[in-house]
Parts: structure tokens; C-alpha cells; sequence
């Protein structure tokens, strides 16, 4: 019995861990570009976490905050980023590859996008 619950404390630990932890900092009309918004967030991988393939339908920005990631969009090279460094996908892009480059260290960075305002942040792709 106290294997069992030590088995189940440690699945359900890894599942919590393995949660990608998304936060809204800023929303704002740009008023000077009719029907668009900017958004600023923060988005935090667990160690190995990683992003389904998605698009935004937007202008992206990224700007690495802490640990290590790896990024693609369809058609680029994977590009692995430190902290400091920048990486940006167009509104067409298919964001192939996102993801923590460390199985051990968890990695936060900044996301800027200009969007339609109202559209979602994030839509499943193929």
C-alpha cells in the first residue's frame, strides 16, 4: 500500500510539473491600426514541456527570459535560444516546434503579438 501511494504522489507531482503556464501581462487597442491589439505574455515551460504545432494568426515576438528553448516554424531550421535572444514568427507561420531544450530546468520567456483584437492567441494546426 505505501508503494501505491508513493507511485501515485509521484505521477500526479509529474503531471502538475508538466504544465505549460501561460500569463497575460498587457492588452492594448492600437489605436493607430484599426481592428488590432497588442498582447504581451509570458509563457513558462516545465522542464520538457512543449507546444502542440499551432499558428498564432498574428505578429510574434519572442524574447527569452530564462533557461533554454527550442523554436520552428514550417519551412525554418529549429533555432535554440538563451536568454537574451529573440525569435519572431509571421502571421502565415505554422509554429512547428516549441519547446523546453532542457528535460531538468524549466524556461520562461516574453511574447509580443499584434492581432486581430478578440482573435484567440493560439490555434491548433496541422
Amino acid at each position: 500500500m505505501k508503494r501505491i501511494l508513493i507511485v501515485l504522489c509521484l505521477i500526479s507531482s509529474t503531471l502538475m510539473a508538466q504544465e505549460t503556464k501561460v500569463t497575460s501581462l498587457l492588452s492594448k487597442d492600437l489605436t493607430d491600426i484599426p481592428g488590432k491589439e497588442g498582447l504581451m505574455i509570458t509563457v513558462e515551460y516545465p522542464p520538457g514541456g512543449s507546444d502542440p504545432i499551432h499558428r498564432h494568426n498574428a505578429d510574434a515576438f519572442l524574447y527569452v527570459l530564462e533557461g533554454s528553448i527550442v523554436m520552428q516554424v514550417k519551412g525554418g531550421k529549429p533555432v535554440t535560444l538563451t536568454p537574451g535572444q529573440t525569435f519572431y514568427e509571421g502571421f502565415d507561420d505554422v509554429h512547428i516546434v516549441g519547446r523546453n531544450a532542457s528535460k531538468t530546468k524549466p524556461a520562461k520567456f516574453l511574447v509580443l503579438l499584434v492581432k486581430a483584437k478578440g482573435a484567440p492567441v493560439l490555434v491548433p494546426a496541422k
